[in-house]
């Protein structure tokens, strides 16, 4: 790990992570769609939003005029539930779009939004984030503890995988590191995700799976810092104090007219923020903590010292 690797080495890694497991569906070797299903419900919603707001109509006004019950129009507008091409109709008669090309836009969104995603046949607990991610342009993750499951080796995601409480099988511990795999295809896909991780030195000392596994982890990390769309800073120890030591969280942006959304997550649950004013806050502690993070070439220096003192040349 003398110098940061290029964007060659990621494709190597990134096939070899691929290999490094039995895939137990065939599906799961394809790279995700980019039109994730999660994510057109969601513009959907916030443009169904714009339109019932611009009209001057509160939910239940406007689910009164359609016969929609008002949990019904408030799931559709948050991205929740699907629309059907008759509410689409019911829709635009009641917010006059009469424009085709806007409704034929609204109709589409609403039937990519009924499509199954390649991870929904995995019954996941977190399928909601794992359908944003599929779509999402810039990712600003922020990690006090553990490395960015995108950045995981299949070793490192595997030890982290088998202490889940309560206990999983091995079959479905199996399944769970394949999507941990497929998902980190977003970064390699031909337009990648952008990723800004800025990680709390704690997480690169915890030994997660051995000495060996996590000098391979530091090492998967390394080469993550030559990628053209990969930033890396560590938060050093002698930052002291920082408002974000108690938290961890993302923050995900789509490039479209689809609201940002700041995902936070712990043993309570999956936490999904998109407020303006929640947004604005997690976007001003994470340029915070930038300014306390390393410089990507001096946090390279960091994760390189810290894997030669898990035996890594």
């Amino acid at each position: 790990m003398n110098q940061p690797y290029d964007p060659e080495g990621w494709d190597h890694w990134s096939r070899t992570m691929s290999n490094n497991v039995k895939l137990l569906r065939k599906d799961a070797t394809f790279v995700p769609e980019v039109r994730s299903p999660t994510v057109r419900r969601r513009e959907l919603g916030a443009l169904l939003r714009k339109l019932r707001t611009e009209k001057g109509l509160t939910v239940e006004q406007a689910a009164e005029q359609l016969m929609f019950s008002m949990s019904k129009l408030s799931r559709m507008e948050t991205g929740h539930g699907a629309a059907t091409a008759r509410d689409i109709r019911d829709l635009c008669a009641l917010y006059d779009v009469t424009d085709e090309a806007e409704r034929e836009r609204l109709t589409s969104l609403a039937r990519e939004g009924k499509q199954s995603g390649w991870w929904q046949s995995y019954d996941l607990d977190f399928s909601t984030y794992v359908g944003l991610e599929a779509a999402v342009t810039e990712l600003r993750y922020y990690q006090s503890t553990i490395v960015p499951g995108l950045l995981q080796t299949a070793e490192y995601a595997r030890a982290m995988i088998e202490v889940s409480v309560p206990r999983l099988t091995p079959e479905r511990m199996d399944e769970l590191l394949q999507v941990k795999l497929t998902r980190q295809h977003v970064l390699s896909r031909d337009e990648p995700l952008r990723l800004w991780a800025v990680l709390d030195e704690a997480a690169l000392h915890r030994v997660v799976g051995g000495s060996a596994v996590m000098a391979a982890q530091l090492d998967r990390l390394a080469q993550a810092t030559g990628s053209p769309n990969v930033t890396i800073q560590v938060i050093p120890y002698s930052a002291g104090a920082h408002p974000a030591m108690d938290s961890t969280f993302n923050i995900m942006e789509f490039g479209s007219s689809v609201p940002s959304v700041v995902y936070v997550e712990g043993l309570v649950g999956w936490i999904y923020l998109d407020r303006s004013a929640e947004i604005a806050r997690y976007q001003q502690v994470f340029e915070f903590l930038c300014s306390l993070a390393l410089s990507p070439r001096e946090s390279f220096e960091l994760i390189t010292e810290v894997g030669k003192e898990h035996g890594r040349p």
